[in-house]
């Protein structure tokens, strides 16, 4: 499949009903305002807006954003995404430094930052994630910083280290959903490459938080959600959030199941069991949402753990 073509597969479908659980109130509140207003001063993109975020209303009235940097336009069209697709512009030079001066403005204690896919690069866009890193630790030293970044389809290696070496606080990269539905859901990507490069990061430094998240309602078996898990445990991946898929346009995919609360938890319940430090699991959890809270969580855990294996010897677990 060609990843530049627009969305042609699956047809459009009437989006269904969505359960109680699932609903948000517009946004209307002047923090909303005010951040969307800093946004468009600096010229930056957010995914908040251009993935249709359910949560933007509660995150923006709160000063709470995640930008997206390398353009708005993606050179992927994957089906359950937003984000439009097509041709990229340049490469902003100044969008580094809007990010960490727009960062200082909002006082943010925590920043995450993604991006389009950027196939079109010869790095993919690594550099800009460290050219934003290394201004924001000028910038806003005290900011904490998070990433989460494309595959970088072929690039994988020189792309991660990188980054890597910029040292950002936690660095996410999203399976998105099991293997099974890869080819339809996912058809630019590889299951096995995205976990290969979650392992990297661990690998070049293991001091840096990885996290990663997966959506449910597209078609999974529950069976096949735990073997996700594993495989992401088998990465030594910290950090794992799952959150319910929702139909941005017909041209969608479309949603399957709406998972309830009750199979949330229990999904979670699962994981931790597994041995994630840190889960998230909701119908309306993102890979960003309550992030900065999270990562004082994905701290206070490790460094439980870490005292207790001290204490109880290297056999010794603590699951959070």
């Amino acid at each position: 499949m060609n990843d530049m073509t627009p969305l042609s597969a699956p047809q459009p479908t009437a989006r269904v009903r969505k359960p109680d659980w699932i609903r948000v109130k517009a946004p209307t509140s002047a923090g909303f305002a005010n951040t969307r207003e800093l946004m468009r001063s600096k010229s930056l993109t957010t995914v908040c807006e251009e993935a249709a975020c359910p949560n933007i209303g509660e995150c923006w009235s709160k000063k709470h954003a995640t930008v997206m940097i390398l353009g708005d336009t993606c050179t992927r069209a994957c089906a359950f995404c937003n984000v439009k697709t097509g041709m990229p512009r340049a490469v902003d030079a100044m969008e580094p430094q809007n990010v960490a001066d727009a960062a200082a403005q909002m006082g943010l204690q925590h920043i995450v930052v993604t991006s389009v896919d950027r196939d079109d690069l010869p790095d993919g866009g690594a550099s800009q994630f460290v050219k934003v890193i290394q201004a924001l630790r000028r910038t806003t030293p005290d900011t904490t910083i998070e990433i989460l970044t494309p595959d970088f389809r072929n690039k994988v290696q020189s792309a991660v280290e990188s980054i890597v070496e910029a040292r950002p606080d936690v660095y996410n990269h999203n399976l998105e959903t099991v293997p099974r539905l890869y080819p339809t859901i996912r058809p630019g990507a590889r299951y096995y490459a995205s976990l290969r490069l979650l392992e990297s990061v661990k690998r070049h430094d293991p001091t840096i938080f990885t996290k990663s998240g997966i959506m449910l309602g597209l078609g999974e078996e529950r069976l096949e959600a735990h073997q996700v898990m594993d495989d992401m445990r088998s990465a030594d991946i910290d950090f794992l959030t799952m959150g319910q898929y929702l139909q941005p346009t017909p041209r969608h995919a479309k949603v399957a199941e709406f998972v309830t609360p009750k199979a949330f938890n229990a999904y979670a319940g699962i994981a931790r069991a597994k041995g994630f430090l840190l889960v998230a699991s909701s119908p309306l959890t993102r890979s960003s949402y309550h992030a900065g809270d999270d990562f004082a969580r994905l701290r206070a855990a490790r460094e439980a753990k870490l005292g207790t294996v001290a204490k109880g010897g290297a056999g010794e677990r603590v699951v959070a």
